[in-house]
């Protein structure tokens, strides 16, 4: 579980995965990897783009967390996130296809290949609460992520979707409890 920052901290896991396991082939510098939105001007060969934070159903939860003897705080909100990574290389035009379709191939890979993030490789307080969030790539066809693409006068650029979680914010809303020093039971015959 996290704090307000785990949002923060998720997206600077994958950045740091990726410079990791993409650098010196086929991103020349670590720097080249990075957050911006798919219209930002830049020198990024590689952008991550969280376009969407959506409450995740299947892994709400309803129970309270004991804080000590006299507190307990209320459940997580569970969120997945939703990231465009998109590829956009410098290349001359003759080959900048086949250069950004490498690129992307690489992101694919090391995202699959690292489809838990947890451990070492992750920052802030998903590594200080030993959290784990898993990586999957969303199943859009060609037209949903084309209509999802909706920067104005910015041609589309080759980029793929993928949804990131559970990620889990903690609450701040904590109650005080009294717990049950004795008991008293008779049996009445």
């Amino acid at each position: 579980m996290g704090n307000y920052s785990v949002i923060a901290d998720v997206s600077a896991s994958l950045v740091k995965l990726l410079r990791e396991n993409m650098t010196p082939d086929p991103i020349p510098q670590p720097e080249m990897i990075g957050l911006a939105s798919p219209v930002d001007k830049g020198d990024f060969y590689l952008s991550l783009y969280l376009y969407n934070v959506r409450e995740s159903g299947n892994n709400r939860q309803t129970h309270m967390i004991a804080r000590g003897t006299n507190e307990i705080q209320f459940p997580p909100m569970v969120v997945d996130l939703s990231y465009l990574v998109t590829v956009q290389s410098p290349a001359e035009l003759s080959s900048r296809a086949l250069d950004e379709h490498r690129i992307l191939g690489r992101a694919m890979q090391v995202l699959y290949d690292h489809s838990v993030l947890r451990g070492s490789m992750t920052v802030g307080t998903l590594a200080e609460q030993d959290e784990e969030v898993r990586i999957v790539m969303d199943p859009f066809k060609g037209e949903s992520i084309m209509n999802m693409w909706n920067f104005s006068e910015t041609p589309y650029r080759l980029s793929v979707a993928y949804t990131v979680g559970p990620v889990h914010i903690d609450s701040t809303r904590i109650k005080t409890t009294k717990r049950v020093s004795e008991t008293d039971f008779r049996i009445q015959g």
